[in-house]
Protein backbone atom coordinates (compact mmCIF):
# COMPACT_ATOMS: atom_id res chain seq x y z
CA UNK A 1 0.00 0.00 0.00
CA UNK A 2 1.33 3.72 -1.40
CA UNK A 3 0.73 6.19 2.09
CA UNK A 4 3.43 8.12 1.33
CA UNK A 5 2.70 11.98 1.02
CA UNK A 6 0.02 11.94 3.84
CA UNK A 7 0.45 13.72 6.96
CA UNK A 8 -0.73 11.66 9.40
CA UNK A 9 0.28 14.32 12.23
CA UNK A 10 -2.15 17.19 13.78
CA UNK A 11 0.17 20.03 11.76
CA UNK A 12 0.28 23.50 12.89
CA UNK A 13 1.75 25.46 10.02
CA UNK A 14 2.50 29.08 9.44
CA UNK A 15 2.85 29.56 5.91
CA UNK A 16 5.63 32.45 5.43
CA UNK A 17 8.11 33.04 2.63
CA UNK A 18 11.20 30.80 1.47
CA UNK A 19 13.37 30.20 4.08
CA UNK A 20 16.87 32.27 4.73
CA UNK A 21 19.08 29.87 6.14
CA UNK A 22 22.70 28.66 4.49
CA UNK A 23 21.88 25.07 5.60
CA UNK A 24 19.63 24.76 2.46
CA UNK A 25 22.59 24.44 0.39
CA UNK A 26 23.97 21.28 1.45
CA UNK A 27 20.25 20.28 2.04
CA UNK A 28 20.21 20.53 -1.82
CA UNK A 29 23.77 19.32 -2.35
CA UNK A 30 23.17 15.88 -0.74
CA UNK A 31 19.52 15.86 -1.95
CA UNK A 32 20.46 15.59 -5.73
CA UNK A 33 22.87 12.45 -5.44
CA UNK A 34 19.62 10.69 -4.07
CA UNK A 35 17.07 12.09 -6.46
CA UNK A 36 19.42 10.41 -9.32
CA UNK A 37 19.97 7.20 -7.64
CA UNK A 38 16.03 6.73 -7.23
CA UNK A 39 15.90 6.82 -3.81
CA UNK A 40 13.56 10.27 -3.74
CA UNK A 41 11.41 10.28 -6.38
CA UNK A 42 7.86 10.26 -7.45
CA UNK A 43 5.11 7.50 -8.31
CA UNK A 44 4.00 9.05 -11.40
CA UNK A 45 0.85 6.00 -11.19
CA UNK A 46 -0.24 7.60 -7.59
CA UNK A 47 0.95 11.13 -8.45
CA UNK A 48 2.59 10.91 -4.66
CA UNK A 49 6.54 11.49 -3.81
CA UNK A 50 8.74 10.28 -1.80
CA UNK A 51 12.02 11.04 0.25
CA UNK A 52 12.51 13.55 1.89
CA UNK A 53 15.74 14.60 4.62
CA UNK A 54 16.10 17.27 7.52
CA UNK A 55 18.92 18.55 9.00
CA UNK A 56 19.02 19.97 12.80
CA UNK A 57 19.84 23.68 13.33
CA UNK A 58 21.76 25.07 15.98
CA UNK A 59 18.12 25.49 18.25
CA UNK A 60 18.28 21.76 19.49
CA UNK A 61 14.27 20.84 18.68
CA UNK A 62 14.51 22.58 15.21
CA UNK A 63 15.32 21.02 12.39
CA UNK A 64 14.83 22.55 8.65
CA UNK A 65 13.02 19.24 6.21
CA UNK A 66 11.92 18.91 2.53
CA UNK A 67 8.47 20.20 2.21
CA UNK A 68 5.05 18.25 1.33
CA UNK A 69 5.34 16.43 -1.94
CA UNK A 70 8.31 17.42 -3.40
CA UNK A 71 9.94 14.51 -4.45
CA UNK A 72 9.01 15.01 -8.17
CA UNK A 73 11.33 17.87 -8.20
CA UNK A 74 15.25 17.23 -9.90
CA UNK A 75 16.64 20.14 -7.57
CA UNK A 76 14.75 22.69 -5.02
CA UNK A 77 14.73 26.13 -3.96
CA UNK A 78 14.49 27.37 -0.86
CA UNK A 79 10.36 27.71 -1.14
CA UNK A 80 10.37 23.77 -0.62
CA UNK A 81 11.86 23.37 2.48
CA UNK A 82 10.08 24.21 5.94
CA UNK A 83 11.73 24.89 9.13
CA UNK A 84 10.19 22.59 11.96
CA UNK A 85 10.41 25.19 15.03
CA UNK A 86 8.79 22.58 17.57
CA UNK A 87 6.74 19.00 17.87
CA UNK A 88 4.59 17.45 20.56
CA UNK A 89 5.20 13.45 19.88
CA UNK A 90 2.43 12.26 22.42
CA UNK A 91 0.30 15.20 20.97
CA UNK A 92 1.28 14.09 17.77
CA UNK A 93 1.63 17.59 16.68
CA UNK A 94 4.08 19.49 14.27
CA UNK A 95 5.02 22.81 14.47
CA UNK A 96 6.12 24.15 11.27
CA UNK A 97 6.86 27.48 9.23
CA UNK A 98 7.85 28.56 5.33
CA UNK A 99 6.56 28.44 1.81
CA UNK A 100 5.73 24.80 1.80
CA UNK A 101 4.09 22.45 4.98
CA UNK A 102 6.82 20.24 6.07
CA UNK A 103 7.32 16.50 5.14
CA UNK A 104 4.40 14.32 6.45
CA UNK A 105 7.74 12.40 8.12
CA UNK A 106 8.77 15.60 10.35
CA UNK A 107 7.28 13.57 13.00
CA UNK A 108 9.89 10.44 12.24
CA UNK A 109 12.56 13.03 12.10
CA UNK A 110 11.73 14.63 14.97
CA UNK A 111 11.68 11.21 16.83
CA UNK A 112 15.04 10.41 15.59
CA UNK A 113 16.77 13.40 16.94
CA UNK A 114 15.26 13.04 19.79
CA UNK A 115 17.08 9.70 20.25
CA UNK A 116 20.91 11.42 20.61
CA UNK A 117 22.01 14.83 20.16
CA UNK A 118 24.91 13.95 18.17
CA UNK A 119 22.43 12.79 15.22
CA UNK A 120 22.25 15.76 12.98
CA UNK A 121 20.80 14.90 9.85
CA UNK A 122 18.01 12.45 8.81
CA UNK A 123 17.51 10.50 5.52
CA UNK A 124 14.34 8.97 4.41
CA UNK A 125 14.56 6.72 1.16
CA UNK A 126 12.60 4.57 -0.84
CA UNK A 127 14.18 1.46 -2.73
CA UNK A 128 12.34 -2.19 -2.74
CA UNK A 129 15.47 -3.55 -3.50
CA UNK A 130 16.97 -2.15 -0.45
CA UNK A 131 14.07 -2.91 1.74
CA UNK A 132 13.76 -6.69 1.08
CA UNK A 133 17.67 -7.09 0.68
CA UNK A 134 17.88 -4.91 4.40
CA UNK A 135 14.12 -5.99 6.46
CA UNK A 136 15.54 -8.31 9.44
CA UNK A 137 18.92 -7.83 9.17
CA UNK A 138 19.58 -4.30 9.53
CA UNK A 139 17.48 -2.71 12.32
CA UNK A 140 13.58 -2.90 11.41
CA UNK A 141 10.98 -1.43 12.58
CA UNK A 142 7.31 -3.09 13.33
CA UNK A 143 5.55 -4.34 10.34
CA UNK A 144 2.60 -3.13 12.30
CA UNK A 145 3.45 0.23 12.81
CA UNK A 146 2.59 2.90 10.20
CA UNK A 147 5.37 5.84 9.79
CA UNK A 148 4.36 9.36 10.58
CA UNK A 149 2.92 8.55 13.96
CA UNK A 150 3.51 8.27 17.40
CA UNK A 151 3.69 5.01 17.78
CA UNK A 152 6.41 4.89 15.38
CA UNK A 153 8.36 7.40 17.23
CA UNK A 154 8.10 4.84 19.99
CA UNK A 155 10.21 1.77 17.85
CA UNK A 156 12.92 4.18 16.65
CA UNK A 157 13.36 4.89 20.17
CA UNK A 158 13.03 0.74 20.68
CA UNK A 159 15.73 0.56 18.31
CA UNK A 160 18.23 2.67 19.43
CA UNK A 161 18.46 0.51 22.59
CA UNK A 162 17.51 -3.07 21.54
CA UNK A 163 19.52 -2.42 18.20
CA UNK A 164 22.50 -2.05 16.41
CA UNK A 165 20.67 1.28 15.06
CA UNK A 166 22.88 3.76 17.25
CA UNK A 167 26.07 2.52 15.90
CA UNK A 168 25.27 1.42 12.04
CA UNK A 169 22.64 4.74 11.74
CA UNK A 170 20.45 2.44 9.04
CA UNK A 171 17.12 1.33 9.72
CA UNK A 172 14.32 -0.71 7.98
CA UNK A 173 10.69 0.69 8.32
CA UNK A 174 9.12 -2.86 7.53
CA UNK A 175 5.57 -1.51 8.17
CA UNK A 176 6.29 1.33 5.53
CA UNK A 177 6.68 -0.20 1.97
CA UNK A 178 10.00 0.61 0.61
CA UNK A 179 11.30 3.20 3.40
CA UNK A 180 14.63 3.27 5.06
CA UNK A 181 16.13 5.44 7.36
CA UNK A 182 19.85 6.87 7.27
CA UNK A 183 21.52 8.93 9.96
CA UNK A 184 24.47 10.87 10.80
CA UNK A 185 26.33 13.40 12.36
CA UNK A 186 25.87 15.45 9.58
CA UNK A 187 24.03 15.71 6.36
CA UNK A 188 27.05 14.16 3.98
CA UNK A 189 27.61 11.16 6.34
CA UNK A 190 23.83 10.23 6.49
CA UNK A 191 23.29 10.62 2.76
CA UNK A 192 26.68 8.79 1.97
CA UNK A 193 25.62 6.44 4.24
CA UNK A 194 22.42 5.46 2.51
CA UNK A 195 24.35 6.22 -1.04
CA UNK A 196 26.81 3.67 -0.59
CA UNK A 197 24.48 0.77 0.32
CA UNK A 198 22.48 1.31 -2.86
CA UNK A 199 25.88 1.11 -4.91
CA UNK A 200 26.47 -1.86 -3.61
CA UNK A 201 23.31 -3.58 -3.94
CA UNK A 202 23.22 -2.27 -7.65
CA UNK A 203 26.57 -3.84 -8.58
Amino acid sequence: MIDEGYIKFDSHWRQTGPLDNAEIESLNRWRRPLYDAGLIGHYEEHGIGFGNLSVRTAAQRQFIISGSQTGHLPDLGAEHYALVEDYDIDRNRVYSIGAREASSESMTHAAIYELDPEIGAVVHVHSEELWAGLKGSAATTDAEVAFGTPEMAQEFRRLFKETDFQKTGMAVMAGHDSGLVSTGSNLQEAAERILAIDAKFKR
